[in-house]
């Protein structure tokens, strides 16, 4: 494909940095990079006590240990996300209870939390989807007044803020991740951050498998070897430093697909992203959802691009259409929201000119498909 839906872009200082490390030795989960990569987080999301792991699904794994979870509660998860949110519930032994979005954002809305709630509900792993901020403030203010905790999942939306304020700080917990089509990539990575000291050290201690760290080979508890690489945070350092200008672009590049396909969304033939006011969104992908067909006509206009070398992704499937997740209970925003959706080539460097000939393949491929709708 000439124009893939993501890849990374490392155009720092990435290679300066790996070599050190490899120069220095620290090639495994020791090394100054890691400790280097955790403040410029802490500092870029205006935080302290961030904790570097290997992966994203690590992250979610800590972070729910770190808030207590435990056998036979019950989490509220967006039903359309990636499947790691649920898993990383189901790891602990708990339960994910799903919860239907909005038909505007593609979040889940304080209404649709609220009607999945029940006597085990103990927290909320709230999604920030594609980048968009959900409505974070309200969400959080319900979840404390019935005595639950806050997750933020900020796998897609590092860089989104919600009234001046990154997502990622409004919650009990919050994780990251730095896989490869992410804004900022360290090849395999994740943070978690969890508000309470106490918590962190927890969170800390179950990365490294469960050793008190005033105790060398101590283990007080079952921990997980979920430590990032050296290696993978000096990756991460180079990132960082220019994580303001892969952010930018992301915006420059939601511009330029926005202003080229507003006819069509003007017709009604696909619905754009949106942006509440007082947020911003990170546009992590930049992402459509077509006006009718469902998944076989999205298959088509998938194919016509893929013929020019344009890649594309469908949504993510809903958690209650999974196999060992599927009940009786029927999301139908959700359902339509995912048959119809479309995440379209974002990454740093994509030209105007790409945008322009990737949007007129779209275009085509709509206008082509549309009697089907």
């Amino acid at each position: 494909m000439r124009f893939q839906v993501s890849k990374p872009v490392l155009a720092g200082q990435e290679k300066e940095y790996v070599l050190d490390a490899i120069d220095s030795g620290w090639i495994s989960s020791n090394g100054p990079y890691i400790a280097r990569f955790e403040r410029l987080l802490d500092e870029f999301l205006g935080v302290e006590g961030v904790i570097a792991v290997c992966n994203g699904t690590a992250a979610l794994h800590v972070a729910y240990l770190g808030l207590g979870l435990a056998a036979g509660q019950e989490v509220i998860v967006p039903t359309l996300t990636y499947v790691a949110t649920a898993n990383a519930v189901t790891y602990c032994g708990a339960r994910p209870v799903f919860a239907e979005c909005d038909r505007e954002s593609w979040n889940v809305s304080l209404a649709t939390i609220a009607a999945a709630w029940s006597s085990r509900t103990v927290g909320v792993s709230l999604v920030h989807l594609y980048g968009r901020p959900a409505p974070i403030e309200e969400i959080a203010a319900l979840a404390r007044a019935r005595g639950a905790w806050l997750l933020e999942d900020c796998a897609e939306s590092l860089g989104a803020t919600w009234r001046g304020k990154a997502t990622g700080t409004f919650g009990d917990a919050s994780m990251f991740s730095f896989y490869g089509n992410k804004t900022i990539s360290t090849g395999e990575g994740g943070a978690v951050y969890l508000r309470e000291a106490r918590r962190r050290e927890v969170a800390r201690m179950l990365r490294g498998q469960g050793m008190d760290p005033r105790r060398r080979y101590w283990h007080p508890v079952i921990g997980y070897n979920y430590r990032m690489t050296n290696i993978a945070a000096a990756i991460g350092v180079g990132q960082m430093e220019r994580v303001e200008h892969h952010l930018a672009e992301r915006r420059r590049i939601a511009a330029a697909y926005a202003m080229r396909l507003r006819s069509l969304a003007a017709e009604g033939l696909l619905q754009l992203p949106g942006e509440d006011a007082g947020s911003v969104n990170s546009h992590w992908l930049y992402s459509i959802v077509l006006a009718g067909g469902g998944a076989p006509r999205r298959a088509r206009i998938q194919e016509h691009l893929a013929a020019r070398g344009i890649e594309t992704r469908p949504f993510f499937v809903p958690m209650h259409q999974l196999p060992m997740y599927r009940g009786s209970e029927r999301f139908p925003v959700a359902e339509r929201i995912a048959d119809h959706g479309l995440n379209l080539p974002t990454y740093t460097g994509l030209s105007d000119r790409d945008i322009d000939e990737i949007c007129d393949g779209l275009s085509d491929a709509v206008t082509r498909t549309a009697e089907v709708r």
